[in-house]
């Protein structure tokens, strides 16, 4: 069972921890930091540096087909390398009008890319045959967020194409340690925060059982480049800034920040790093630093239960997905939804998700009197969501920081377009004019909502061309291109020096 609720961040904006590398005159020192929400614990654990393994330089295209840094992507697109950062766009009345703008780039077709299968084949060839998973939390924890979903899809896609993968994780509350889902092994042993340094120690002065590693970086990072000697790429989905300051006090956010920006990056400057799309790409380039053609793109996909069936809600239906934290900017968006009804007097909102703004979300809508036609249904089943996204109107999301925004293509492959903030990630999940609409701000987000639903034949074609769009993104690719990326390690680590 995959719960809802989800996107990229993975409670970054919650009590995180994270991982302190100080570099001395002779040896570097890691200094393992775990942050609680309004505490911290600290331990030190020394131990050598690992010696990093480069590979070919290698960015993936935005549907996961790996291309060279800087050639033309497959839709005939300029290079990763010459795109501007999203907020380089020119302002909106300087853009092609909605109706002049064509439909997304046509994609190549599977037939001209390697199967899964024949990627796992190679693996297996170049000494990969079991790989391990760290990441923070399981899809099973009651936060987990689109980190895990992605984490998830992918050990699934590996395990079941014939490579042996475990994922270790923190320990899920009333769960059993040890899990065996979908073909790989889950194991949870430690706690919340401690699992950060328990897995150092670990690797550091045990023996472990893998030919390949991925590490999920969500907040803290496992420093994986002082202790790893195998193959090894990091699911990096977007960069934290400013959710510390969202998240922790003053001492606590600004020590984040340093590990973020300062700190983190002189280990992982020449680690091969995926993310999720071209903008949050741009920005782990610009804001920490790291090698270009060390950071490659493989988006995630869309499950095929997400379709469209069904008839819209007759009066206008907005939804939104996410957790109940501040960097959903959920209150925020209460007051956006209370403007937009005095021009749509029956409009109706649906957010769905929990976390620990529930209580204060609760009140901002008590306090507009919107309790009668905004409702806050918490998580939901897989069934539901599916339903959801199929009646509502539009599907909206005012988050402040996302790797993409997985809610936005589910619900475009339901043929629902979106109306989102024009961040990293968003540019790539929405093709703004196209797809959906891109807003810089909330009154922004008011003009551009009241756009689509005021207008039948603009919504119309948006959602058409968000369930195309979605339709061209699948886990298979996500799981081919991933596995890439750490095959090219493989070989380059195999290779004659």
């Amino acid at each position: 069972m995959v719960t809802h609720g989800h996107d990229e961040e993975a409670s970054g904006e919650q009590a995180e921890a994270d991982g302190i590398a100080l570099v001395g005159a002779r040896r570097p020192l890691p200094l393992v930091v775990a942050i609680e929400r309004h505490a911290a614990e600290v331990t030190v654990l020394c131990g050598p540096a690992a010696t990093a393994t480069v590979a070919p330089k290698v960015v993936a295209s935005p549907v996961g087909v790996p291309s060279r840094a800087g050639d033309p992507l497959p839709d005939g697109g300029p290079s990763l390398e010459g795109r501007p950062p999203p907020d380089s766009r020119p302002p909106p009345d300087s853009r092609p009008s909605l109706d002049s703008r064509p439909p997304p780039d046509s994609r190549p077709s599977p037939d001209s890319r390697p199967s899964l299968d024949a990627m796992v084949r190679r693996a297996i060839a170049v000494g990969l045959r079991r790989i391990e998973i760290v990441a923070w939390r399981d899809i099973d924890d009651p936060e987990a967020g689109g980190s895990e979903l992605h984490a998830h899809r992918v050990a699934s896609l590996w395990s079941d194409a014939g490579l042996q993968v475990r994922l270790t994780t923190s320990a899920v509350a009333q769960g059993v340690p040890v899990v065996h889902r979908d073909g790989y092994i889950a194991e949870r042993r430690f706690g919340r925060y401690a699992i950060f340094p328990r897995t150092v120690v670990r690797n550091l002065v045990g023996r472990t059982d893998r030919d390949g590693l991925v590490e999920v970086w969500n907040g803290m990072p496992f420093l994986s480049p002082l202790w790893a000697r195998c193959p090894r790429v990091v699911f990096l989905h977007h960069v934290h800034a400013e959710m510390w300051q969202m998240a922790l006090p003053g001492p606590l956010a600004r020590l984040g920040d340093i590990v973020e920006r300062r700190v983190a990056p002189r280990l992982y400057r020449s680690s091969a790093v995926v993310t999720l799309s071209a903008s949050s790409r741009a920005e782990i380039v610009s804001m920490l630093g790291l090698q270009p053609e060390r950071v490659s793109v493989v988006p995630p996909g869309v499950d095929p239960r997400f379709g469209p069936a069904g008839v819209r809600d007759r009066d206008p239906l907005v939804v939104a997905v996410g957790r109940l934290v501040p960097v959903k900017r959920f209150g925020s968006l209460v007051d956006a939804l209370v403007q937009l009804r005095a021009r749509h007097p029956r409009l109706r909102a649906v957010i769905v998700g929990e976390g620990y703004e529930r209580s204060a979300i609760e009140a901002r809508i008590d306090r507009c009197g919107a309790g009668s036609w905004v409702d806050l249904v918490g998580r939901v089943g897989d069934d539901e969501l599916v339903a959801l996204y199929q009646r509502a109107w539009v599907l909206v999301s005012l988050s402040q920081r996302e790797g993409w925004g997985m809610t936005i293509t589910e619900a475009a492959a339901c043929g629902t377009p979106a109306v989102a903030s024009r961040i990293a990630g968003h540019a790539d999940a929405v093709v703004d004019g196209v797809t959906g609409l891109l807003a810089t701000g909330t009154e922004e987000l008011v003009t551009r909502l009241d756009q689509v639903l005021s207008d039948e034949v603009l919504r119309s074609r948006l959602g058409r061309q968000a369930q195309a769009h979605a339709g061209r993104l699948t886990w298979e690719a996500t799981a081919l291109g991933t596995l890439e990326v750490l095959v090219a390690e493989a070989q380059a680590a195999a290779a004659p020096r």
